[in-house]
């Protein structure tokens, strides 16, 4: 039963690093439009996320976490938009170095590896009530 639970551990803790990735990729997404305030001001800049595997002593195992949520360093493009309150001097804004397509793909993995860790616990509830059932 030890290693049962241990498993539903494992899952939960993969299930939260997705829903880290998710929320990362949904703000990414919300300010892809998301320019500067003031002239030559730098727009909103794209966030990563990292994992690594780290020892959980309770569970006695590697579970994966977030490392650390950081900022893409891609350079932003600029788009000729001489009324934006953004623009430098030259009428050129920045825009975020955001790319949709990138961060729809990036969800469609976070999705999967939720999903995954999902059926995991999905299974390992399932036989921890056999377990229980045939005890009785």
């Amino acid at each position: 039963m030890a290693d049962l639970t241990k498993a539903l551990g494992i899952s939960s803790t993969g299930m939260q690093a997705q829903t880290v990735r998710l929320r990362v990729i949904a703000e990414n997404l919300a300010n892809q439009d998301t320019t500067g305030s003031a002239p030559g001001a730098d727009p909103y800049r794209r966030k990563t996320v990292s994992f690594q595997t780290k020892m959980d002593a309770a569970l006695g195992t590697d579970t994966v976490r977030v490392k650390q949520i950081g900022r893409d360093k891609a350079d932003f493009t600029v788009r000729f938009d001489p009324a934006n309150p953004a623009a430098n001097p030259e009428g050129y804004v920045k825009l975020p170095n955001v790319n949709s397509f990138v961060e729809i793909m990036d969800m469609r993995d976070a999705e999967r590896s939720y999903s995954a860790n999902l059926s995991v616990m999905q299974a390992t509830r399932g036989m921890l009530t056999r377990t229980i059932e045939m005890l009785k």
